[in-house]
């Protein structure tokens, strides 16, 4: 009998994910080759991302995330969105705690209808990205980037490089060389801005083990913050990835990080079952 399971496909401003509900079935694991064979576009069901959910006692359910080259990922700021959404549907909740290996998440519709989540405060402190040596977050050179990066972690690490033109910029070079940087003993998500003339701030994102992507939600997230830290805007700003729009709200709470709220939509793609080898490879935790 073929193993079949129920997956989920949705996306975040076309940061798009498939989602596993493991809530009820605690020996469902998603390993590194099954989380390549899912996110494969030609023979899996193709994504960026895999979310998958587990029971959790502090909190509503965890999430898990795994990038489609299997590696972990601490935070997904739209899978998190995705995944409210999709619950607080079903469940009928009007407001969700959701753990993560990068901390408690809290997420909720706001009076658009659009989805928020409260992503925690930002950490700024070298080690807490982490970067490799001791130095000043707010202005990192690195070899392969177009200017100073302000690093920052959301849960997971992020530089943000400020340009003229982002268009200008070749990303599909520069990312790779950044991501894999000795300074980043994690890797590192890379987005570049620009602001432009209607005030909001144009982004581009590599993301660590996913490469070029429509959209992130940590790092419109770690973009926002950063757009603070140099002076650059005020602590509301709109951001606008390949993907579309996002609102970044970093509040002060009178904390060094604050909290980093972030809205935006979410969409349904749509929903099936895995058989045969591609189920079957959930059985597999190895690499």
């Amino acid at each position: 009998m073929h193993v079949m399971t129920q997956f989920v496909k949705m996306h975040g401003l076309g940061n798009d994910f498939v989602i596993l509900d493991a809530r009820s079935n605690a020996d469902l694991r998603v390993g590194p080759s099954a989380a390549r064979a899912i996110a494969d576009r030609r023979h899996g069901i193709g994504c960026e991302q895999i979310l998958s959910l587990r029971d959790a006692a502090e909190a509503d359910f965890f999430m898990e995330v795994l990038n489609s080259d299997g590696s972990k990922a601490q935070a997904c700021g739209n899978g998190t969105r995705c995944v409210a959404a999709m619950v607080m549907r079903d469940s009928k909740l009007e407001t969700l705690q959701i753990a993560t290996d990068g901390g408690m998440l809290r997420a909720w519709y706001d009076e658009d209808g659009l989805v928020s989540v409260d992503m925690g405060p930002v950490k700024m402190g070298w080690q807490e990205v982490p970067l490799a040596r001791e130095m000043d977050t707010s202005n990192v050179e690195l070899a392969a980037a177009p200017a100073l990066a302000v690093c920052h972690s959301m849960g997971n690490p992020h530089a943000v490089v400020f340009v003229d033109d982002v268009d200008a910029v070749d990303l599909e070079q520069i990312g790779p060389a950044i991501e894999h940087d000795d300074l980043f003993p994690e890797r590192v998500n890379l987005s570049i801005v620009h602001r432009q003339e209607d005030g909001l701030f144009r982004m581009r994102v590599w993301e660590r083990g996913a490469g070029i992507t429509l959209a992130c939600g940590s790092g419109a997230c770690a973009v926002g913050v950063a757009i603070a830290r140099r002076g650059l805007g005020g602590r509301v700003n709109r951001i606008v990835m390949d993907g579309g729009l996002i609102t970044i709200d970093w509040q002060d709470d009178g904390s060094v990080g604050g909290r980093v709220i972030m809205t935006g939509p979410v969409a349904y793609a749509y929903h099936g079952e895995m058989e045969g080898a591609l189920a079957q490879a959930l059985g597999n935790t190895d690499g």
